[in-house]
């Protein structure tokens, strides 16, 4: 690292937090915004910045207390993936942190994060998220180093680009996908594949807000079609990515594709319940090579499911026991 280098990264703040927000109620970007100041972190070693993605009413007036610690910026409605996109690009933080508006980080757990950062220096630090509120028992134990490659070929991913710390080097010039319902799915494997050391720990770090009215919650016939499509894009960009891998990174890749292929049936299935839309969307799939499930030993639920999808009663008898499984959950 030469001089200039150097001082840059003392300069710099360890951690750019990069919240995106949307006609959400003010009282939870409060919250979101404590969790971050209560962060043991002097105000040089952070930056905190607002994407407002074109909300009805600019929340600036109702955060004005934080005037002096949060970077506001206001553009026109283009979505999730444009907001954090510009958030990166303003951003100077050696690591960056995506959080939506309307969870916040869980204080004990993440310290235990950023001590990792702050003694190991890694590529990423991939932590657990929590549904039960901010008061947690978590332990502080971690696993690494591995590489990105190695992490992939063992364990099944999160895809949420929430659950994650990861440093501006290993990001490069890579971004999310405008305008994509699953730009999570596309985007974390291709960060992780980048990352040389990854220290991973069970440790619950977020408090991710379960909302009915949220973006995954949609019951509206053409979004349910349109994250089916968006989906089907992101398995056939990582298929086709994965081919032009070596071989350890493509292995790696694949069971990702293969695993998100068979999320991609199991949607297809609960969001339509159509078996012509089954068969039509995995016939696609096949002519492109990507249906049947590859034969691989990742896990017993997908070897269940690999071996219900190779028939047409396997499918029928999914179509019919799954949603009454969801339902007794």
């Amino acid at each position: 690292m030469n001089e200039s280098s150097a001082n840059y990264q003392n300069q710099a703040p360890l951690v750019s937090f990069i919240i995106t927000y949307y006609n959400l109620p003010v009282d939870m970007l409060h919250e979101c915004i404590e969790s971050i100041m209560q962060l043991p972190l002097q105000s040089e070693e952070r930056e905190i910045i607002l994407i407002d993605d074109g909300s009805d009413i600019t929340p600036l007036n109702e955060i004005i207390d934080y005037r002096d610690e949060v970077i506001y910026l206001r553009q026109h409605n283009q979505g999730l993936s444009t907001a954090r996109n510009v958030g990166v690009d303003i951003s100077k933080g050696r690591y960056i942190q995506f959080i939506d508006a309307d969870d916040c980080l869980i204080k004990g757990g993440y310290e235990h994060c950023l001590s990792i950062l702050q003694k190991e220096s890694p590529d990423m630090v991939i932590f657990n998220f929590t549904r039960e509120g901010t008061d947690v028992d978590t332990p502080y134990l971690f696993e690494g180093p591995v590489s990105g490659t190695e992490y992939m070929h063992h364990n099944n991913l999160r895809a949420s680009a929430c659950g994650y710390v990861f440093s501006r080097k290993t990001l490069g010039e890579l971004r999310f996908t405008p305008h994509l319902l699953h730009e999570d799915e596309e985007f974390t494997p291709q960060l992780i594949l980048r990352a040389d050391t990854i220290y991973s720990t069970d440790t619950c770090a977020y408090y991710y807000r379960v909302r009915e009215n949220s973006i995954v919650h949609n019951d509206d016939t053409q979004w349910k079609i349109k994250r089916l499509d968006d989906a089907e894009y992101v398995i056939r960009q990582l298929d086709h990515l994965a081919n032009t891998l070596a071989s350890s990174e493509r292995i790696a890749l694949q069971r990702r594709v293969a695993q998100l292929t068979m999320d991609y049936i199991y949607n297809i299935i609960m969001l339509t319940h159509s078996e012509q839309q089954l068969e039509e969307r995995l016939t696609r799939l096949q002519k492109c090579g990507m249906f049947p499930l590859p034969a691989r030993d990742y896990t017993q639920k997908y070897k269940w499911f690999r071996k219900m999808t190779n028939s047409k009663t396997g499918r029928k008898i999914l179509m019919r026991i799954l949603p009454l499984l969801w339902k007794e959950r």
